[in-house]
């Protein structure tokens, strides 16, 4: 049997990630998450028994040495994260902290049985982007958002263990993945929250800024097979969507898709975080995915017939 630590398993991706896991009943799975941003109410809803969930925090060494000492795990899916673009703006010293979780983690990893490391990175990690599509060689590292520099070092820090250690890993940049589970302070879902309730939907500056979206079941396919079928080990993948949307029409579509009767209004710019453009070079990601993605509007319509939102 496979033992799997996913860090942050409370959390949206997290918790999505875990249910996929526990489906293979030669996986065993411990969720560890602080519920600090996570909620027990995302746990699987499983009668399975090859899963446990542990309530620590990464960046606490006793916490993940006691877990990850005790079970002795194959994998780790360290997705443990502050997470948001208005939160770590206004928590930039405990975004910082999450760099105490890679080095237990790490510190930890080298010298006990894992196999291989899956981290959750970002597209923040491009900044504003120098060229397009934004492939995973290409990554100017401009950026100074603390969540972006957070995600940069440890990116760095993987790929120095495993030049000193040999300690396996597999980064996944993630680019706005979105579904039913999310929670209601990022894009989409706020979008949607506020359409259905028929309340003005806000967007900071003209809303020209543009994003890909990626639907949760492509971005948790894609990266359970790259585990699953040992591919793009000690590697970069892009994860995410090349449908490029405005956050203006991202807002109209939502509308018309609620039939929601609800207002555009525009708030001053960001004055930080909020890049202009993103668009990732996916074709490592459809490699792994191997079927089309979900489009956006089929995706928001899963939501809105999901029984989380009814």
């Amino acid at each position: 049997m496979r033992k799997i630590l996913v860090t942050g398993g409370a959390g949206f991706i997290g918790s999505c990630l875990a249910e996929k896991l526990i489906q293979d009943p030669e996986n065993f799975v411990i969720i560890f998450d602080n519920l600090s941003t996570g909620f027990s109410s995302k746990l699987p809803d499983s009668k399975q028994k090859n899963w446990r969930f542990v309530k620590g925090d990464c960046n606490n060494y006793r916490d993940i040495a006691e877990v990850m000492l005790a079970y002795h795990f194959d994998f780790v899916f360290h997705y443990a994260a502050v997470v948001g673009v208005q939160r770590t703006q206004a928590n930039p010293c405990h975004v910082l902290n999450d760099l105490e979780g890679f080095r237990n983690i790490l510190n930890i990893s080298k010298s006990t049985s894992i196999k291989r490391i899956f981290f959750a990175s970002s597209s923040e990690v491009y900044g504003e982007p120098v060229s397009f599509p934004q492939n995973e060689i290409t990554t100017p590292l401009n950026s100074r958002v603390p969540y972006a520099v957070v995600k940069n070092v440890g990116e760095a820090f993987l790929r120095s263990y495993h030049k000193e250690y040999d300690l396996q890993y597999t980064i996944f940049r993630f680019f706005n993945t979105y579904g039913p589970k999310q929670s209601k302070d990022f894009v989409i879902s706020r979008f949607i929250d506020m359409a259905i309730h028929n309340k003005p939907i806000t967007i900071y500056g003209d809303g020209s800024q543009t994003r890909t979206f990626c639907y949760i079941d492509d971005n948790i396919d894609a990266c359970y097979r790259a585990a699953e079928d040992n591919l793009f080990i000690n590697e970069v993948v892009n994860i995410g969507n090349d449908n490029e949307t405005s956050v203006l029409d991202l807002a109209k579509t939502i509308i018309k898709l609620t039939n929601s009767k609800s207002e555009i209004v525009h708030l001053p710019p960001l004055k930080e975080g909020d890049m202009s453009r993103r668009l990732p070079d996916i074709t490592n990601m459809k490699t792994l995915l191997n079927r089309p993605l979900t489009s956006l509007e089929t995706g928001i319509n899963n939501i809105l017939h999901h029984p989380l939102w009814q």
